[in-house]
């Protein structure tokens, strides 16, 4: 996105002759009128825009819950702002005029860094899918066993026989998928449990 015409006409001929589809939108507003947040793909910024400027625009969607990734390509880099969109998640802060080879590498590597972090998102989502499936008492096993607690000290905070506690324990190992306790404890530490 760039408030000058030549400058996103050139990008977007560059992109399509590297065989990557751009859209081009002359404003924030706009680029935020037509965001998916599903789709996937990466997001090149100018910094100075009239009224929400890249860096704005660039807070609103982590704000909004976009993970996309941004490029920010700038005629008015200085340190202090590239510090602060690199802080905000940025990929790279490149400045114009850039060479076409190094933009598009900048492309491909935030391009591989939105599959990457997609695929993680579903594999998550597909872990939490398992822990869902759970029984209210195989979540407490579980937690027990995230915890590092023994069958029988699982038992006693349970107020259950340890023979139980097995039993549930694997369940719990069969319903996450896990072949060992090493990897239901990454299991669970990727959904958000994790030791006390």
């Amino acid at each position: 996105m760039d408030d000058d015409p030549a400058v996103r006409k050139s990008l977007s001929r560059l992109l399509r002759s590297a065989g990557l589809e751009a859209l081009a939108f002359g404003s924030p507003e706009e680029f935020l009128r037509h965001l998916d947040r599903e789709a996937a793909g990466c997001a090149i910024l100018d910094v100075a825009m009239p009224g929400l400027d890249g860096l704005a625009l660039q807070r609103e969607l982590s704000s909004l819950g976009s993970e996309l990734p941004v490029i920010f390509l700038t005629g008015q880099g200085d340190i202090p702002k590239s510090v602060q969109a690199m802080k905000g998640g940025a990929t790279d802060f490149l400045t114009k005029p850039v060479d076409d080879e190094v933009l598009l590498r900048a492309v491909r590597r935030a391009l591989e860094a939105d599959r990457a972090a997609r695929q993680d998102r579903r594999q998550i989502a597909e872990i939490r899918g398992r822990l869902g499936a759970l029984t209210s008492r195989e979540r407490e096993v579980l937690e027990g066993v995230v915890a590092g607690r023994l069958n029988k000290q699982i038992a006693g905070d349970l107020g259950i026989a340890e023979k139980t506690v097995k039993v549930h324990r694997g369940r719990v190992m069969q319903k996450m998928r896990a072949v060992s306790l090493a990897e239901l404890v990454r299991l669970a530490d990727r959904a958000g449990i994790r030791r006390p």
